[in-house]
């Protein structure tokens, strides 16, 4: 049986591909575990700088699998209990990633699969795709994503997305912080090959996994409790390799590989 996550290594960048076209990459048990296994293994691989989540087919990801949903019907709440918390897992994972990940959304992603571009840190898109929420159109909650959309794109927007369920198009998506460049398909794999290996070459490993805990750890501390967990993580900064590397190759005017 074919992989439902295919992961592969290029050039120090990871590329974790949902591979169940046929199904329109819509999510079930089996492939939220392998999503997971596949970022824990990019998570620890010291040879991978840039983690980018892609998908085979036209459709990016559409949410649930329909079987899947029948199933949950017949779960008891521990059940569900257990099945949500590995999702809970896996978005949690992608967002505290100690590595960078871009999601490369080449056609719609919906429900679920807009969850999945919610937690990545940078996402690419062609103008075609179109996202959503669409949990409240079938009695359902958004409850997971909302936690990351409200950090992302702020309660206003949130909450009308959210609660609405409505589609929009790649242009608002990008309007609102939810994607961050649209890039015509032709383009989209060269667009995001390039975006990652600059990030692998210009940029300190140390520098973003830091900068990725610090975002994802003071938004919930008060102004000063905030300020005094960054002047912490600036003094450990210090202390860095890359840091000491970094600084004196900028003194000395010589440019560094990274």
């Amino acid at each position: 049986m074919e992989n439902v996550v295919l992961y592969e290594v290029s050039e120090r960048v990871a590329y974790i591909t949902l591979n169940r076209p046929d199904k329109r990459n819509a999510l079930n048990d089996e492939i939220v575990e392998a999503l997971h296994d596949a970022f824990r293994r990019a998570e620890a691989d010291g040879q991978v700088k840039v983690v980018v989540l892609r998908a085979k087919g036209s459709v990016f990801c559409a949410g649930a699998d329909l079987a899947y949903l029948q199933q949950l019907q017949k779960n008891n709440y521990e059940e569900n209990l257990a099945d949500s918390s590995r999702l809970k897992e896996l978005f949690h994972k992608i967002y505290t990633l100690k590595k960078v990940v871009i999601a490369q959304i080449q056609g719609h992603a919906i429900a679920g699969g807009c969850g999945l571009v919610t937690v990545c840190d940078v996402a690419f898109a062609v103008p075609e795709a179109k996202f959503g929420y669409t949990e409240v159109k079938i009695g359902f909650i958004p409850a997971i994503v909302s936690l990351f959309l409200l950090r992302k794109i702020g309660e206003g927007r949130a909450k009308e997305l959210l609660l609405s369920g409505r589609l929009i198009d790649a242009e608002e998506a990008l309007s609102i912080g939810l994607v961050h460049r649209l890039v015509e398909a032709d383009r989209l794999e060269a667009e995001v090959k390039a975006y990652a290996a600059q990030l692998c070459a210009q940029n300190s490993a140390s520098s973003m996994e830091l900068s990725k805990r610090i975002i994802a750890e003071i938004q919930e501390r008060t102004l000063e409790q905030g300020l005094q967990y960054a002047a912490q993580m600036n003094a450990m900064a210090r202390e860095t390799e890359d840091c000491r590397r970094g600084i004196a190759a900028f003194l000395e005017k010589k440019t560094l590989e990274w």
